[in-house]
């Protein structure tokens, strides 16, 4: 048997992770649709990977108990890469809430029964999570810790009718759920943080760059201390340190890579 990865979400971030994290492991790419997985696992073993492929849909357990039992069946689960979502720009308000904010909850709940010791998974967030309006305390502390399947029922997350604040609160749970959820993965010996990247250019970015709100993210990069946008390679790398042997000490974190633009925002000058 060997170690194993799980990949879900088939995308450009996820693959560059598993890149980097992978060597010598097989690795399970899972996503919504078939073609994305088999095309991204074509890839990784052109590389040099042992991969497989499942299906899964992220906002049913069914499903994603269904990717537990078959990656377990491979060998001990090392590590897990959460990169599947959708973005403002992509779906309504009840799918952006059922994918990006329950659906992560409910991963985590369900790996974290099964990550072998001295497993380490890691969330993809997003800086829309650092910079949407304040939560109060109590609040931050529901996103953390309500059970995956009460989540949707709290009242301000019903209360959500556009769709960028409907992403900003999924990533704002995502970043609080690591929290809650280190201490259970820690009775297993094993770790769990999330990154939160800011612009990356994937095709998600490229729907963002090109959509309603397009001007918005140009000048986004334009005013960034950074001035340009991420690579999934560089979060692939802060992906690789905090799950190695490197950052043992790291679980229950969210790391901003963002090239400053959240400190622009909040403490730029003009």
């Amino acid at each position: 048997m060997k170690d194993v990865t799980v990949v879900v979400g088939a995308g450009s971030i996820g693959q560059a992770i598993a890149r980097r994290i992978s060597s010598g492991r097989h690795v399970v790419v899972a996503d919504l649709h078939l073609e994305n997985a088999e095309k991204a696992a074509g890839i990784l073993e052109l590389a040099g990977f042992e991969t497989s492929v499942v299906t899964v849909d992220v906002s049913e357990r069914r499903s994603v108990r269904a990717l537990v039992e078959a990656a377990g069946k491979i060998g001990p689960l090392m590590s897990l890469v959460q990169a599947a979502g959708v973005s403002p720009s992509q779906a309504p308000v009840e799918t952006i809430l059922k994918v990006d904010l329950y659906g992560t909850a409910m991963l985590l709940e369900e790996f974290g029964q099964a990550v072998a010791k001295g497993g380490s998974g890691i969330v993809i967030s997003s800086q829309s999570g650092h910079r949407m309006p304040a939560l109060s305390a109590e609040q931050d502390r529901q996103l953390a810790t309500t059970p995956a399947d009460r989540l949707l029922a709290l009242p301000f997350v019903q209360e959500i009718t556009d769709t960028l604040l409907a992403y900003q609160m999924s990533k704002r749970c995502n970043s609080l759920r690591v929290r809650g959820e280190a201490p259970r993965w820690g009775t297993r010996g094993a770790r769990i943080n999330a990154i939160s990247p800011g612009i990356i250019i994937t095709p998600l970015a490229y729907d963002e760059l090109h959509g309603e709100r397009a001007a918005f993210y140009r000048q986004m990069l334009a005013d960034a201390p950074a001035g340009r946008a991420g690579t999934p390679d560089e979060v692939a790398a802060l992906a690789a340190l905090i799950t190695g042997a490197e950052g043992g000490y790291i679980t229950g974190s969210d790391f901003l890579i963002d090239g400053g633009a959240t400190a622009q925002f909040f403490y730029g000058t003009t």
